[in-house]
């Protein structure tokens, strides 16, 4: 585990050819930016174990080739983004031990690759389990 403080920057929008982004188990905190959405050949992103705040940002939709998504173990709030369902290649999909409301989309019930894990405990989430995931 490192110590690694401090917010993400922005400027990691800039790696266009990042294809792996290990951040997971430092102090992190602010919140996860936008400009992620930017990373177009990103596989995976951990982000887990930190103290990062906010929402998760909805241009995670556009991340098409990602097939890890990490972000338990965080204060992330808000709602889980229904473009979250259009990773049509993500196979582990982590968001438990947040502090994330509403429903669960009925959008992920497309994530037909979803066969490693996927664990949305420890929220605040409501209503149904969509009936296909």
């Amino acid at each position: 585990d490192n110590q690694l403080t401090g917010s993400i920057p922005s400027e990691v929008g800039l790696l266009s050819y990042l294809r792996e982004l290990y951040l997971y188990s430092n102090q992190l905190t602010g919140s996860i930016p936008s400009e992620v959405g930017q990373l177009s050949h990103l596989t995976f992103l951990l982000l887990d174990f930190n103290q990062l705040t906010g929402s998760i940002p909805t241009k995670m939709g556009l991340l098409s080739g990602l097939s890890r998504l990490e972000l338990s173990n965080n204060q992330l709030t808000g709602s889980i983004p229904s473009k979250v369902g259009l990773l049509s290649y993500l196979e582990r999909l982590h968001l438990f031990s947040n502090q994330l409301n509403g429903t669960i989309p009925t959008e992920l019930s497309s994530l037909v690759n979803l066969e490693a894990t996927f664990n949305l405990s420890s929220n605040a989430l409501t209503g149904t389990v969509p009936m296909d995931l």
